[in-house]
């Protein structure tokens, strides 16, 4: 007795069915990737906020020494061209009394820093870092 053959429409089974499920594959990598980059910028761009509010804590501090503390740490991360702005409260860091709290804002774009290959983030989503401390 011969063995039976396969009915010829299984043929192309496995190359229909990896057709229909690569792109949902691919979309589910690249969104992985772009959402893990999204929170790598956002723990740095906290990370640079809490050493300028560090820098700016010191009885001798001056915002310089904040926005240099700041750079450091930008540039460290690899985001030094990202167009970030950096904001004080209160807007002079030197001459302020002991105990009086410090507020540095780090934030940016998400279009300027972003890696973007499906692009499920808006370019204008703002990442924001803030640390607060009290003077010394």
């Amino acid at each position: 007795m011969k063995p039976l053959k396969k009915p010829f429409f299984r043929k192309g089974n496995a190359v229909l069915e990896a057709a229909l499920v690569l792109p949902i594959l691919l979309y589910l990598a690249f969104g992985t990737v772009e959402f893990g980059y999204f929170f790598y910028v956002k723990n740095n761009v906290q990370g640079a906020a809490r050493e300028g509010v560090r820098a700016g804590i010191p009885p001798s501090a001056t915002n310089t020494d904040v926005t240099n503390a700041v750079a450091s740490q930008m540039t460290a991360a690899g985001l030094q061209a990202s167009g970030y702005t950096v904001t004080t409260t209160p807007a002079n860091v030197s001459g302020l009394a002991p105990g009086t709290t410090v507020t540095v804002v780090v934030q940016c774009t998400w279009g300027t820093v972003g890696l973007r290959p499906l692009q499920l983030i808006s370019t204008s989503k703002i990442v924001k870092g803030q640390a607060v401390m009290r003077k010394e």
